[in-house]
Formats: C-alpha cells, sequence, structure tokens
C-alpha cells in the first residue's frame, strides 16, 4: 500500500482504507507488547520471617482481695467463651489459608504454568519439555525461533529458562520438518538445515537431541556441550529471494515483474484496497485496519504477481478462507496494526510469486537502514490509485527522532516505527495499507514493517508509520499453527 509523493502538499491525518480517508490524529495509548503468548512465570520468592511487635509487661496490683464465689464462677465462664472464640477463629484462620493455599497453587498456578485454553496448571519443568501437557498443547508451541540474518535455531530451556542453541549432534531433515511444522510452517515449503560453528554463537550451554524417547515429535536434553562443534540453522521456507536487481531510485518508480514478488493486492467491492505480503502459499501478512470493517474472508480477493490493476480486473483472485485480526489491536492508536489472511487454495510459487522472509529474533537492522516500500497507492494526496505498481527507497528513522514534538510527539510505541525523509517528498500514501517495508541483508529480503498511518502523504516532518514486524513475531506464529 504505499505510494510516493512528489508534491509537498499538505493533507490532514489519513488511515490508507483505500480510497476511504480518515480524519482523526491517533491518541496516546497504554502500550500493549504480545512478544511472548505464553509467560512462564518465575519461582516463588523465599519466605520472609515475619516479626511480632513486643507487648508492654502486664503489671499485678499487690493489693489483693478474696474473690466471691460469683466472680469465680463469672471468670470461668468468660475464660471458657474466650477458648471457644478463639479455637473458633483459629478454624476460620486455617481454613481462609487453605484456601488461599489452594487458589494459589492451583487456580493461580504460582508455582507452574497455566494451559491457555483448558486452565490448567503444569509444572513450569514440563514447559517446552518436548512432551504435550497442556489438552490443546500449547505448552509445546513456543519452544523454538529463528534468530539472526544466519536462521539459527534455538530452542526454549525449561531448566535455565532461557534460549538455547540446538546442537548438530544427531540432527537431521527429519527434525528439521518437525520444528517447522511445531512452528507454524508447513513441511511442504521445509527447505534446508545448516551449521554453523559453536564458536560462532555467544553461549556455553546447548540443546541436544533425545532420541531415548522414540518420540515423533522434536525432545531435547540440555547439555554442557556439543561433540560435532557445530549448531543448527533452520529456513523452514525459501524466502526473500527476487530475481531483478533492484535499482538505486530517490523518488518513485515504477516495479518490474518478479522484482518484488511477494506484493499482493487485497480487493474488496471490486477494487484495490490494500496491500499485503507473501509469506507463506497460504499466508498473507496485513495491516488491521484495512479488514477491520471488512472481517468476512468472502468480502476478499487477492492478486499475486501482477503489476497492474487493470490486468487484474480480468483474472480471478485468490479467495480467502480466513482472517485474523491481531486481538491486542487498537483502532485509534493504531497499535499492533496487523493482520492475517489464509487463502482457500495455497499460491504456486514462480518468478513473480514468491515470499518474502519473516524478521528472525535478534535480526540486526541499523537504526537508519535503507529500505524500500511499493503498493499501488495514490501519487499525491487525495489522489485516485495508481493503476501500476510503483516502489521507492526509504531510510528508518530514530523512534526518539520521531517522537519529537514537532514530528510525532510520543505517539510512536514499540508496535511501530517511523520511516522516510523528515523533509518529505517520499512517502506510502492512501491505498498503500499493509504493504510491504522491506530490507536487504545478506542478499536476502526481511519483511520488517507493513504500512500503518501517517498525516497526510510526504508532508515535511510527517514521514510514514509502519507497523513493527518483529514484534509481531509470536502472534503470527501462534496463528499459523492453530489454523
Amino acid at each position: 500500500m504505499c505510494h510516493f509523493l512528489f508534491s509537498q502538499n499538505s493533507g490532514p491525518y489519513f488511515v490508507n482504507y483505500g480510497f476511504n480517508l480518515e480524519q482523526e490524529q491517533p491518541t496516546p495509548y497504554s502500550q500493549y507488547d504480545n512478544r511472548h503468548v505464553y509467560h512462564i512465570p518465575q519461582q516463588a520468592p523465599s519466605a520472609v520471617p515475619q516479626y511480632t511487635q513486643r507487648l508492654p509487661p502486664h503489671f499485678i496490683s499487690s493489693r489483693q482481695t478474696s474473690p466471691s464465689l460469683d466472680s469465680i464462677s463469672s471468670t470461668v465462664d468468660r475464660r471458657k467463651v474466650r477458648m471457644l472464640l478463639g479455637a473458633f477463629a483459629a478454624t476460620v484462620i486455617l481454613a481462609v489459608t487453605g484456601i488461599i493455599v489452594w487458589y494459589l497453587v492451583t487456580v493461580a498456578c504460582l508455582f507452574g504454568v497455566t494451559c491457555g485454553t483448558s486452565g490448567k496448571c503444569i509444572s513450569s519443568s514440563q514447559w517446552c519439555d518436548g512432551i504435550r501437557q497442556c489438552p490443546d498443547g500449547e505448552d509445546e508451541e513456543m519452544c523454538f525461533r529463528l534468530s539472526g540474518d544466519n536462521f539459527l535455531l534455538q530452542a526454549y530451556s525449561s531448566k535455565s529458562r532461557s534460549w538455547k542453541p540446538v546442537c548438530a549432534d544427531k540432527w537431521n531433515d527429519k527434525y528439521g520438518k518437525a520444528t517447522c511444522s511445531q512452528m507454524g510452517y508447513s513441511s511442504d515449503t521445509y527447505f534446508q538445515f545448516g551449521l554453523v560453528t559453536q564458536a560462532s554463537v555467544d553461549s556455553s550451554e546447548f540443546l541436544t537431541v533425545d532420541t531415548s524417547s522414540g518420540e515423533t515429535s522434536v525432545q531435547l536434553t540440555n547439555s554442557g556441550s556439543c561433540s560435532t562443534g557445530s549448531v543448527v540453522t533452520l529456513q523452514c521456507i525459501d524466502c526473500g529471494m527476487t530475481f531483478l536487481v533492484s535499482t538505486r531510485i530517490v523518488g518513485g518508480t515504477s516495479a518490474r515483474l518478479g522484482q518484488w514478488p511477494w506484493q499482493v493486492s487485497l480487493w474488496s467491492e471490486g477494487e484495490h484496497w490494500c496491500g499485503g505480503s507473501i509469506i507463506t502459499p497460504y499466508w498473507i501478512v496485513t495491516a488491521a485496519h484495512c479488514v477491520e470493517r471488512k472481517n468476512s474472508p468472502t468480502q476478499w480477493k487477492v492478486y499475486a504477481g501482477k503489476l497492474t490493476l487493470s490486468e487484474m480486473k480480468t483474472t480471478i483472485g485468490s479467495s480467502v478462507s480466513l482472517i485474523a485480526i491481531n486481538k491486542y489491536y487498537d483502532s485509534n492508536a493504531k497499535s499492533n496494526d496487523v493482520a492475517l489472511m489464509k487463502l482457500t487454495l495455497p499460491l504456486k510459487f514462480s518468478n513473480s510469486v514468491a515470499p518474502v522472509c519473516l524478521p528472525n529474533f535478534g535480526l540486526p537492522v541499523s537504526q537508519q537502514a535503507e529500505c524500500f516500500i511499493s503498493g499501488w497507492g495514490a501519487l499525491k494526496y487525495a489522489g485516485s490509485t495508481s493503476d501500476m505498481l510503483n516502489y521507492a527507497r526509504i531510510y528508518l528513522i530514530n523512534s526518539s527522532v520521531c517522537n519529537n514534538r514537532n514530528v510525532y510527539g510520543g505517539l510512536i510505541t514499540k508496535t511501530m516505527f517511523c520511516a522516510g525523509y523528515l523533509e518529505g517528498g517520499v512517502d506510502s500514501c492512501q491505498g498503500d495499507s499493509g504493504g510491504p517495508l522491506v530490507t536487504k541483508l545478506k542478499n536476502i529480503w526481511w519483511l520488517i514493517g507493513d504500512t500503518s498511518w501517517g498525516y497526510g502523504c510526504a508532508q515535511a516532518n510527517k514521514p510514514g508509520v509502519y507497523g513493527n514486524i518483529t514484534e509481531f513475531l509470536p502472534w503470527i506464529f501462534s496463528i499459523m499453527q492453530v489454523s
């Protein structure tokens, strides 16, 4: 959904709903961070000694009189009442304490981890142990991740409660496919695993394959050494490859077929509405604000491998079977502005239709990295969409700069970032929403942003704002896993 303005015309704030322009400015919001789908609690703190205040001494008068029989009987009765009341109070305290302990152990799961859907409490040591203890298996869903620009495989260690590299000992393609499937990819798209030296990773602990159980799932054990001296890298899909060399540009430029093969056009009611990015044969990443008002799959068609909107009018697009919107999406602040579309039938990859890579954890992207945006959006503010797919080169802008009072005044949070030029001139615009912002590292293109919002188009001190795909990875994989 990115289009590129060369005029400096000012305009009100817009959200890219194809031809629908929003006039409201987003308001500050309470930041959501859904980096982890399942939170593993820390161990309960050790008990702290409780001290009671000393009571002042009780002085007994030396002057004494002989008590009467009535007073003795009254005193005995009062003592019985006190004893009964004390016993009752102790019973109540014990009962309340027992209820609290039961609640913390079973309901609140203070010393374990709660399964997401069933509420079952399991031991933290059972989380990511290769065996499904939760009824729906969520204890084994977010246990692997890919790190850096070399796709280093990391697994979660329930023992150390940290991410560790996986030793290449006994590793093979069978485990690679099982791991990719567990992450949410299809085994049909599995690409390859590789090896890097143990010395290239900053870790003195590793996880190794445990073959003793005979389970088909990947089970790992902790190890202080790696006998092969190598750790695993893993690519679940061949992604981020383009078959044309991008020319260096300053303003917007018409694209060539195969230059941005992951770019798709999302159509609703017979017209281009938003952009999106292919990440697998079935899955498209777009912006939540594109689909919040049109959330029925039957309202959409997806076009891939096409350069012009006029060409799309004469062809049949792909049907959509599912739309998922990030549950933390805030339509006012535009935080967590990401959604997924699942196609009814898989795309057939070619030189003009291919996936972009999702950003791995810790991908080394510099704060002023060179990036590219693409889309069929308007070439000027309040203009009509472009028939031809366009693209432009822009640069990331530090969030501290973008949050200056004369730019966006604190509206930019962890789930978004700015990119473009503070002087204006090149920007995304109406019709570009949901489309890709990509950067290139080690000859691979990475999807690091989806076009979200901005004030006008290409205005000075009002660069484009993009959803931070790295922040959305846990949510993206969780949807791919269950769907």
